[in-house]
């Protein structure tokens, strides 16, 4: 025997295949074979010893295969010869041979196919472990018994062919190789690039045609041994049944077994004598047993593969609950109930769902590769290094918005700023009670980024127009990528304020300290999310004298009293990187100087790096 697979090797998952080329699909990949943590795999282990098959090898794969097609074979085969003893030794006969011949030579195969060791898990590759392993387990026995033709060696030694009905129950033993087909339907089911419904169902199918192919074998067996032949089930109908045609008699089988199986239970063919009382009675027992898993079964799949639409059915009844206890008003109501709607349908496109249990660089890779072109597209980052936008993309978000529906409301605190995948959106202002359309936006624009940049109240209402697909970054997630990139910051300064610059005049308008800061100060100094003048909370103030643009940094609000004394104006700073500067600092823009740091609570600030965003520092 030449070597079937003399390289194959024993971690499919870990290492690469050299026996049957690379893995194309793992999903045929058994998971079982992986080393447990913390056990050394030998390099030099992974090579196959000559004479060694490697059980997830191609070639053998499919010779299992080719075994369970034979094994279809023998279960349909040992209950008719049981019943129908003439094809036993007649037309089946040579056939039985063949099929035993194959199993002969699987179990010799089998004295030389690796396992794997349930302590390690790693192939053992050992003929003699090997060898050992399978005869001394119930296997090997079993696999001999039910491959052996005692029939014919029977017939060899003795020349006779009595004690059929002994070999016919021996024959029985080659059941024991319907565990292959257990074992197959345990791979196809874990097997994505099959079905699992349609997997199932023939599992089941299968079960079904078998339990009524051996009652009804095993019931006309019966028949054909009772002492008065017209005191029987089938003799009742037939005269002389045991010599009418073969098909005949198995046909009649199969109908009694099928509708006793489905409890129709005509009467037509009914039990005549004691023994087949009995049997009907346990036969019927097991119907119930039956019929209970084919039952579970088939409901188990079917609510499957429905489960989803009750979900979604489930969240629309409590939306109308919601509503209507709440008296919301008809038009919020449409907008909830689109949005669970869309979301049902759009599941399988999420990227939270699909992409959570991967590691974080498979997820950086599928996104960039999606998101990349519209990122690039995008004013606000066009000229960035690859770096960054890497570094972006990973951590932007895709959602679905259907038609109408508010992506962000006007005044709501500016935590994320969205790009615009594909669809339209409207931009709208509210003003003296009335909603006025500013502008539309299409694919590759950005919403949301001036109260982000800023750090104001969205200045504008968005919506979808029609069906929208966004990705969205939050504020916290933006800064602390741009914090460290020096370059890539100031470019996106710039393109900031070209937009800006470019900016309609109503749109302008809308935002009370844009057009100021625009006329007043030196736009270049203006960095991301330096805030302005807004509700009298602070004066927007310069903290740098250079002339370029720096990363971003912390900011504060100094007032130059004790925080008693209650004046809420303040100035608004970036915080330097000491306390002396600080003092300087606020001496230049309070106009006075001051030695005490204190927080609006009155407790004495020592350290700069305690302080947080927007904090109130009360200098005296």
């Amino acid at each position: 025997m030449s070597s079937w697979s003399a390289t194959a090797s024993p971690l499919p998952l870990l290492f690469r295949r050299r026996s049957s080329g690379e893995i194309r699909n793992l999903a045929s990949v058994s998971s079982s074979i992986l080393p447990a943590f913390g056990t050394v795999v030998d390099e030099a282990h992974l090579q196959l010893k000559k004479f060694v098959i490697a059980p997830y090898d191609r070639r053998y794969r499919w010779w299992q295969a080719f075994l369970v097609v034979l094994v279809i074979f023998s279960a349909w085969a040992s209950p008719f010869e049981l019943a129908f003893k003439k094809v036993a030794t007649g037309s089946l006969l040579p056939v039985d041979l063949v099929v035993d011949a194959f199993f002969a030579v699987d179990i010799i195969l089998t004295f030389f196919v690796a396992y794997l060791d349930k302590s390690t898990y790693l192939l053992v590759l050992d003929h003699k472990k090997i060898a050992l392993r399978y005869v001394t387990r119930i296997y090997f026995p079993l696999d001999v018994a039910s491959t052996l033709p005692f029939n014919v060696i029977y017939r060899i030694f003795t020349g006779n062919m009595h004690h059929q009905q002994v070999f016919g129950f021996i024959n029985m033993l080659r059941l024991w190789r319907l565990r292959r087909v257990s074992e197959l339907f345990k791979r196809l089911e874990k097997d994505t690039r099959f079905s699992y419904f349609w997997v199932r169902y023939i599992k089941l199918i299968c079960v079904t045609l078998f339990a009524v192919h051996s009652s009804g074998c095993f019931y006309f067996w019966m028949a054909t041994h009772h002492k008065q032949e017209n005191d029987t089930w089938i003799g009742s109908q037939i005269n002389d049944f045991e010599h009418r045609s073969i098909w005949l008699c198995y046909t009649y089988s199969i109908y009694w077994a099928t509708v006793t199986l489905t409890t129709v239970g005509y009467g037509d063919l009914h039990a005549v004598n004691f023994g087949e009382k009995i049997f009907s009675i346990f036969y019927m027992l097991f119907n119930i047993g039956l019929f209970a898993y084919l039952v579970g079964n088939m409901t188990n799949l079917v609510v499957h593969s429905a489960v989803r639409t009750l979900f979604m059915r489930d969240a629309i009844n409590e939306i109308f609950r919601y509503a209507s206890k709440n008296r919301l008003p008809e038009g919020l109501k449409e907008q909830m109930l689109a949005h669970v709607q869309l979301k049902f349908k759009t599941a399988e496109l999420q990227q939270e769902e699909v992409l959570e249990d991967l590691p974080k660089a498979i997820r950086s890779s599928i996104s960039h590769h999606l998101f990349q072109k519209t990122v690039e597209k995008t004013y606000l980052f066009k000229g960035v290094s690859e770096h960054l936008s890497v570094q972006l993309i990973s951590e932007m978000k895709a959602e679905y918005f259907p038609p109408k529906v508010d992506i962000i409301l006007q005044n709501e605190i500016p935590t994320d700023f969205y790009i615009l995948v594909n669809g339209a959106l409207d931009v709208l202002k509210y003003k003296n009670g009335t909603e006025q359309f500013l502008s539309k936006l299409g694919s590759a624009d950005l919403v949301g980024e001036i109260g982000v940049f800023f750090n104001i109240p969205q200045p504008f209402t968005v919506r979808t127009k029609k069906l929208s697909q966004v990705i969205r970054i939050s504020h916290q997630s933006f800064k602390q990528i741009v914090q460290s990139q020096n370059e890539d910051g100031k470019i996106i300064i710039k393109n900031f304020i070209e937009y800006l610059k470019d900016l309609k005049q109503e749109v302008r308008e809308e935002i009370p300290f844009l057009t100021e800061l625009l006329d007043d100060l030196n736009i270049e100094h203006i960095q991301p999310n330096e805030p302005a003048n807004y509700q009298g909370e602070a004066n927007m103030e310069e903290t740098s004298d250079t002339s370029t643009p720096r990363p971003i940094t912390m900011r504060v609000i100094i007032h130059g009293h004790h925080p008693d004394e209650g004046d809420t104006n303040g100035k608004l700073i970036h915080l330097p990187e000491s306390m002396e500067e600080l003092l300087k600092l606020a001496e230049k823009k309070l106009g006075k100087r001051g030695s005490t740091v204190v927080m609006a609570d009155g407790s004495q600030v020592e350290e700069l790096n305690a302080l947080r965003d927007n904090d109130r520092l009360f200098i005296f």
